[in-house]
């Protein structure tokens, strides 16, 4: 089952917490490409696409979208002031040598060492993973925004992924429709609440094991 529009802006606006003034970003298609709208306005944020854009702004109206001008998942965008155009060489280079400061991505599992599979779904045809392997093995901070369970009920969260992985030890924190955790060396915690939900109803969705922040934060949705 999909997130509601309600939800989705709250977890994007939790994940625009995590990005400061100056920060070179790379979002990923969905719920990341709304993160924008919750950044201070006196943020000098650029947004990366691996297409070769630097600088990425909203996204137009239908009727104002340039044909030529798109994300690398092919949606139409608007730029900044100050952006800048590259081949995709150059834009996978900035990845590879480590300057993209933050990555939101979306994702189908996360295990609890913070291993990511974000990019086959079962008996469905897909392209490929694109450039998430790259960004989650290279970006300094790995953000996932999903769900917190599957069509099925069943949770994202693992102990151990079942899909093909597309990084292992990557992901830095994870944000769901539940709450928020953080991925460390000694396992995930859960840093943030979302009311109305209680440790134990998370505990019940959660297949991963996690232990619960000293100051855990409760959060309105």
């Amino acid at each position: 089952m999909g997130l509601g529009d309600g939800i989705r802006q709250t977890l994007a606006k939790r994940a625009a917490e995590e990005i400061s003034d100056g920060m070179l970003v790379n979002l990923g298609i969905g719920i990341p490409s709304l993160v924008p709208d919750y950044l201070p306005e006196s943020y000098n944020v650029m947004f990366h696409a691996e297409n070769g854009i630097v600088g990425i702004s909203h996204s137009p109206p239908y009727e104002e979208a340039d044909e030529h001008l798109c994300n690398a998942g092919g949606y139409p965008i608007t730029v900044k002031s100050g952006a800048s155009y590259c081949d995709s060489a150059v834009a996978f280079g900035m990845i590879r040598r480590g300057l993209v400061d933050v990555t939101i991505l979306g994702a189908l599992q996360v295990s609890e060492a913070g291993d990511l599979a974000n990019w086959i779904v079962p008996g469905k045809r897909v392209p490929g993973m694109g450039g998430a392997m790259e960004l989650a093995a290279k970006a300094n901070k790995v953000i996932v925004l999903m769900n917190h369970t599957d069509k099925n009920g069943q949770s994202k969260l693992l102990k151990t992924c079942t899909l093909p992985l597309t990084a292992k030890r990557c992901v830095h924190m994870v944000i769901t429709d539940l709450g928020v955790f953080s991925v460390r060396d000694t396992g995930l915690i859960l840093t943030d609440l979302y009311e109305p939900y209680t440790i134990e109803e998370v505990r019940k969705r959660t297949e991963a094991s996690f232990d619960v922040a000293e100051q855990l934060r409760i959060l309105q949705k």
